[in-house]
């Protein structure tokens, strides 16, 4: 039998599971920087506090990688934690937050044995530490002097006296020390390491741009994407094989125009993301509807340009191909979720009666929760509805925010009456889906435990 402390216990976890999954300690809409920081400190440090065990256990979540390397550096900075799963959640986050990671810990001058063992393990097993060394020099050096770690080969020298030898080996290593006199070597080296030869030898953008395509990543391609076309190049961006909200932001950052005019390449790529981040579950979640929020607020702000409607619209595609039935409404009453733009009051209580008119199997609203035409009305349908009639709970409702509300220490709720979760990428939402029965009360502290240790073990 859950206890009051149980449920407290539980409600705090998610709580902290919210943030951890929407905030990135910037700005947003309603806001300061400052705010979320100071806010986002609060929770981490009262929930490693008080909760020691389960704030290590959500490294296993789907929480950003900005609050994963926090509490990465708490759990290095006392003694809890297990490394394995501390040790799996660095593999899964990108190379350059993991090297911040790392300067951090030396910033604030931890250095015991699990440290440094972990940064060791982390080295060792990348891939093409050549590689890194070029991309990443200066945050490579600073974790090999942090851990104290004597490297093979040529790369010690190529970090730490990189003029002491006439040539390397490596052909990569090489490619670094020739760029410095001979332009043609540039274009061997990754784009972020060739755009700095490439301003120094005076080579102009539009050649350097067609001679460095065969380098780009994906993610390279798609962000250079639109400028490169209007200098008339094709980078070959595959936007189909882009992460669901990063493709649907930069849907969102073309003109209107351009949507329309590209508007079978576009929407064919998102609808392709969405069925590969479907895969088996796709057409078998029945009768969906969706309300989705493209309000002004949806803009988000100067540093999270449009990301809260990026990920309406990612979610709206996700949906589509979720569903058996669905039906996607969005509070501007567009039709055309490509010509989504941020504008307008928020009407989300209207929204709801129109998406539950027809009994969906379940409804999904994705808004940052500011219901504010009328204030307060979307609260109320759904109090009603849940009450009076709905009672059994045969209408599955779940409201995810990606938006973390600093003021409130969470992510902003409708209802008590329906469950809310935070939402970062659109690929998260079935699990988040699942982890709102959490949040519902339908499974107590106890299952949340369990949820929590096979995803630790990646069960």
């Amino acid at each position: 039998m859950e206890t009051y402390a149980d449920l407290i216990e539980c409600e705090d976890v998610l709580l902290f599971a919210n943030a951890a999954i929407t905030s990135t300690g910037q700005r947003e809409f309603h806001s300061t920087a400052g705010d979320q920081r100071l806010s986002l400190d609060f929770l981490h440090r009262y929930i490693q506090g008080n909760y020691p065990d389960l704030y290590a256990a959500t490294l296993a979540l789907d929480i950003n990688d900005h609050n994963a390397a926090l509490i990465i550096a708490n759990l290095l900075s006392g003694s809890e934690g297990d490394g394995g799963l501390i040790a799996r959640r660095l593999d899964r986050m990108s190379p350059p937050r993991v090297y911040r990671l790392f300067q951090r810990l030396r910033g604030d001058g931890v250095n015991n044995r699990r440290t440094r063992a972990l940064i060791r393990d982390w080295l060792a097993g990348r891939p093409d530490l050549a590689f890194d060394a070029v991309k990443y020099r200066t945050q490579l050096k600073s974790a090999v002097r942090h851990a104290h770690l004597r490297l093979p080969g040529e790369l010690g020298d190529f970090l730490f006296a990189p003029f002491s030898r006439a040539r390397y080996d490596t052909p990569l290593l090489e490619a670094w020390r020739r760029a410095h006199y001979d332009k043609s070597a540039l274009y061997e080296l990754p784009y972020t390491v060739a755009e700095g030869f490439a301003a120094r030898h005076g080579i102009s953008r539009a050649v350097f741009l067609e001679r460095i395509a065969p380098q780009l990543t994906r993610l390279e391609r798609l962000r250079l994407a639109e400028s490169a076309q209007a200098g008339g190049l094709d980078t070959e961006a595959d936007l189909a094989a882009m992460p669901l909200v990063r493709l649907a932001s930069y849907v969102l950052s073309l003109r209107a125009d351009v949507r329309t005019r590209r508007r079978a390449e576009l929407a064919g790529a998102l609808r392709a993301a969405a069925a590969r981040a479907a895969g088996a579950r796709a057409g078998t979640w029945g009768s969906v509807a969706a309300v989705l929020d493209d309000s002004f607020s949806s803009f988000g702000s100067p540093v999270k340009r449009r990301r809260p409607l990026a990920v309406a619209l990612a979610c709206h595609f996700l949906l589509e191909a979720l569903a058996g039935d669905y039906r996607g409404l969005w509070l501007s009453l567009r039709t055309d979720p490509l010509q989504a733009r941020p504008s307008g009051p928020t009407p989300l209580g209207q929204r709801v009666i129109d998406a539950l008119e027809r009994r969906p199997g379940l409804l999904v609203i994705v808004s940052d929760g500011w219901d504010n035409a009328p204030p307060g009305l979307a609260g109320e349908v759904l109090r009603v509805w849940r009450r009076k009639l709905d009672p059994a709970g045969e209408v599955g409702i779940v409201h995810v925010n990606p938006v973390y509300d600093a003021g409130q220490f969470d992510v902003r709720r409708l209802s008590p009456m329906v469950p809310t979760v935070g939402i970062r990428d659109a690929e998260d939402l079935p699990a988040l889906v699942e982890l709102a029965r959490f949040a519902e009360g339908r499974a107590g502290l106890g299952e949340l435990r369990a949820y929590l240790e096979d995803r630790a073990a990646g069960r």
